[in-house]
């Protein structure tokens, strides 16, 4: 029995087998936790099996999770189903319509879209509803969902492949967006342009967390702010004090959560994707340049060998996410900025 959370070591379900519910978020109800995301167990970099299902986590105290099983069965059949194993299907994120009683869940899938499922549970099962859907023609990437407190409407913030990050609002019965949309991180490349987004208000205020894109390996998170879920949004700074790592304590953050019953009870869910690869603020810096120097030769200056050297780097292909960790830790505003500080042990 776990009695704290200790961010970046292994964590076990309730039946002592690793957690799998990666690049995922909490939803909370009737005194129950629920956690679900990616289910990784079979995603060990030797086979072309991506993300095996989603599977979700129940708890009572936020320390034990009780495997749920998976609520989104993988497609075994159709080698181009969006939830075939070998296909890119990530950051699942379901929101509850009160209006139509479903909940809605949205997965990012290869095909720069979006598959979007509906259950009457949040357990499922969950019925495909569109298997290949782009907001407004926009390819979609990393994501967040969110309501907005004051009014009730949905929004959702989504990464566009090397161009920009989207704001649309979605329709009311959460399946689509609504022709109006709001761009910010515009003119952005590699490995600046953001992806690994998260959503959290807080006292009308609006917050988007993101990351860089440096695939798998970590780096410096970013925060923006704004007075409307649409904005405009302004950068705030790097939300990690004292990041030693300069990489997000060797995490990327994946969801904010926010108890809906407790006061000032926020927490950034982080992944540790790779373990074994600790990110540096001088390897940080060697990636900006060799990267940067893709797509601007004066700026950024580096070698062939650095190049090369890039390419055995766990950045997509062939990483073990089997074994990949989580880093929880809370989030405190002060003076109108989010602060996530490093903690080996915490409790609620």
């Amino acid at each position: 029995m776990y009695q704290s959370i200790r961010p970046g070591q292994v964590w076990r379900d309730t039946e002592g087998k690793r957690i799998q519910a990666h690049a995922g978020a909490i939803h909370y109800e009737d005194g129950t936790y629920y956690w679900y995301g990616e289910n990784k167990e079979f995603t060990d970099g030797q086979t072309k099996t991506w993300t095996y299902g989603i599977r979700c986590y129940s708890s009572k105290d936020f320390y034990n999770w009780k495997d749920e099983g998976l609520i989104i069965e993988p497609n075994m059949e159709n080698k181009k189903h969006p939830l075939h194993p070998t296909r890119h299907a990530e950051r699942p994120h379901i929101i509850y319509n009160e209006k139509t009683k479903k909940y809605v869940c949205w997965i990012k899938e290869p095909e720069k879209a979006f598959c979007i499922l509906v259950a009457d549970g949040i357990l499922g099962p969950y019925t495909m509803i569109n298997e290949n859907y782009k907001p407004m023609g926009k390819a979609a990437g990393d994501f967040d969902i969110a309501k907005d407190e004051k009014t009730g409407k949905v929004y959702i913030y989504f990464s566009c492949q090397r161009e920009c990050t989207y704001i649309m609002e979605l329709e009311e019965d959460y399946l689509s967006v609504k022709p109006k949309y709001k761009t910010l991180y515009e003119e952005l490349h590699p490995p600046f342009i953001r992806e690994g987004l998260a959503h959290l208000e807080v006292d009308g205020c609006h917050y988007l967390f993101s990351s860089g894109m440096t695939g798998y390996v970590p780096n410096p998170s970013q925060v923006a702010k704004a007075d409307t879920p649409m904005g405009e949004y302004t950068e705030i700074g790097n939300p990690h004090v004292d990041d030693e790592s300069c990489a997000s304590f060797n995490s990327q953050i994946s969801y904010v959560f926010k108890h809906p019953e407790k006061e000032n009870f926020y927490v950034a869910l982080a992944d540790r994707w790779i373990p074994d690869y600790p990110m540096t603020k001088e390897k940080y810096e060697w990636f900006c340049r060799v990267i940067g120097s893709n797509y601007n030769r004066k700026k950024y200056k580096s070698t062939i060998k650095e190049k090369i050297e890039l390419m055995k780097t766990p950045m997509m292909a062939n990483v073990n996410t089997s074994i990949s960790d989580y880093v929880w830790l809370p989030i405190e505003i002060e003076n109108g900025m989010p602060k996530i500080r490093w903690q080996d042990e915490w409790k609620v």
